[in-house]
């Protein structure tokens, strides 16, 4: 009988360690969740309230020297998306209304063949912009370095940043956070494409962590280089 227990009692030790073994692997994973959450929620939350009362209807913002358009996709053939037209014709606005008195067209030309800035700064020439009003910036890869290059490429101290309404807590917050005076214009116009309206606002969440983890650590954008007069020039030309 002694030896049936002991026997038993081996057969089962394993069982046991095994279940104890899942147990504390469901707890870290409902724990690693909870944080992942609670850090996603509080890096939206930091993005919403570092914008709140700097983001203006086209009518209602406050004039600046500078528009800065941030950049998002353009077509192999150069055209600009509809999101990105969406952006470039609150700038037009602007810039014919008086309220900004040059544009920094900042965007992604990594690639020879794909140039953000080109397709912006061409957009706004051809509808009566003097080109030496709009002021490229080809190494603008993300909003956080679109906001920094701003500052401490081309010397951007108060502009009205422009882009979607659902990206634009997060980038009034992260020019504000390193160092720009900064109010925000949304466009509201893409929202007919249903479909990626919604995929590029579920991107926030990331997003939102990924410009938290970035302001928080002071990283330097992709692309530094030296500073420039573009903007200095339009701004006295």
């Amino acid at each position: 009988m002694w030896g049936r227990l002991s026997r038993t009692a081996v057969r089962r030790t394993p069982s046991g360690s095994r279940v104890r073994w899942w147990r504390r692997a469901v707890v870290a994973a409902v724990t690693g969740a909870a944080l992942l959450t609670a850090g996603t929620m509080a890096s939206v939350a930091w993005a919403r309230g570092g914008a709140e009362g700097h983001i203006f209807t086209e009518e209602a913002v406050p004039e600046a020297p500078v528009a800065l358009v941030l950049g998002t996709r353009v077509y192999p053939d150069g055209t600009p998306s509809p999101f990105l037209v969406g952006r470039l014709e609150i700038a037009y606005r602007l810039f014919t209304a008086g309220k900004v008195r040059a544009i920094l067209v900042s965007g992604d030309n990594m690639e020879a063949d794909y140039d953000e800035p080109g397709a912006m700064r061409r957009w706004l020439v051809d509808r009566g912009v003097p080109s030496d009003k709009v002021v490229r910036d080809h190494a603008g890869f993300d909003t956080y370095d679109s906001c920094a290059r701003a500052k401490r490429i081309f010397g951007v101290d108060r502009a009205t940043v422009i882009t979607q309404t659902f990206h634009l807590p997060r980038a009034v917050t992260v020019c504000r956070r390193l160092g720009l005076d900064v109010n925000g214009v949304g466009d509201e116009t893409a929202r007919r494409y249903e479909q990626t309206w919604r995929i590029s606002s579920s991107r926030e969440y990331g997003a939102s962590v990924k410009a938290a983890w970035d302001v928080l650590w002071g990283r330097d954008p992709v692309h530094l280089g030296r500073p420039e007069t573009g903007v200095e020039d339009a701004l006295r030309g």
